[in-house]
C-alpha cells in the first residue's frame, strides 16, 4: 500500500513536471514557470524603476551583512509599522520610522506616523555624506523606496535600500533583534 502511494506521488509530480510547471511551488499556486517568469519580471522591473526614480543604489543582502561585520559606519532604517513588524523583528541596529506603502509625492505626517520631515531629518542626522540604509518588508514593498527616495530629496548623498528587506535577511540565515 505504502509503495503504491509512493508511485501515485512519483507519477504526478513527473506528470506535472511534464506539462511545463517547473517546481512543486508553482504546482501549488497553480501557476507554470512562465507565469511565474512575468512575475518576476514585473516585480524587477518595478524595483528598476524605483531605483532609477529615486537616485539611490542598492545593497544586497549578502553585502548589508557584510557591512555590519566589518564595522562601517551607517543609519540602517527600517520603514515598517513599529507594533506590527519593527518591534517583533528587525535587521541588527536598525531604527524605525514608519513610510507608507504607495508612493509618497508630498510629506503627510498622518502617513508617517505622525512624523514631520524634520522629524526625519534629525533622525537622519547633518552628515549629509553618511551610509543611509532603507528596508522594509520584501522587495515588492514600496516603504524603502519612500524612505531612500526622501532621503535623496533631502540632500543625502550614499542612499542605499535593501529591497529584500527583512524577508530576505531572515531568508538567509542571519539574526534578528527584537524590542523587548
Amino acid at each position: 500500500m505504502k509503495r503504491g502511494i509512493q508511485r501515485l506521488l512519483y507519477v504526478q509530480l513527473l506528470l506535472l513536471f511534464s506539462i511545463g510547471l517547473s517546481s512543486p511551488a508553482a504546482a501549488f499556486f497553480g501557476k507554470n514557470k512562465f507565469e511565474l517568469e512575468v512575475e518576476r519580471e514585473q516585480g524587477a522591473v518595478k524595483l528598476v524603476r524605483e531605483v532609477v526614480q529615486g537616485g539611490y543604489a542598492v545593497v544586497t543582502t549578502m553585502e548589508l551583512k557584510q557591512w555590519i561585520d566589518a564595522g562601517r559606519e551607517m543609519l540602517i532604517v527600517d520603514t515598517m509599522p513599529y507594533e506590527a513588524s519593527y518591534k517583533k523583528n528587525h535587521v541588527p541596529g536598525a531604527v524605525q520610522f514608519l513610510f507608507p506603502i504607495p508612493e509618497m509625492i508630498t510629506w503627510t505626517p498622518a502617513e508617517t506616523g505622525n512624523k514631520t520631515q524634520t522629524d526625519f531629518e534629525t533622525l537622519l542626522g547633518a552628515d549629509k555624506e553618511k551610509t543611509i540604509v532603507f528596508y522594509c518588508g520584501f522587495v515588492k514593498c514600496s516603504r524603502s523606496h519612500n524612505g531612500a527616495l526622501w532621503a535623496k530629496k533631502m540632500g543625502y548623498k550614499n542612499v542605499y535600500r535593501f529591497s529584500g528587506g527583512i524577508f530576505a535577511w531572515k531568508g538567509a540565515g542571519y539574526t534578528v533583534e527584537e524590542v523587548k
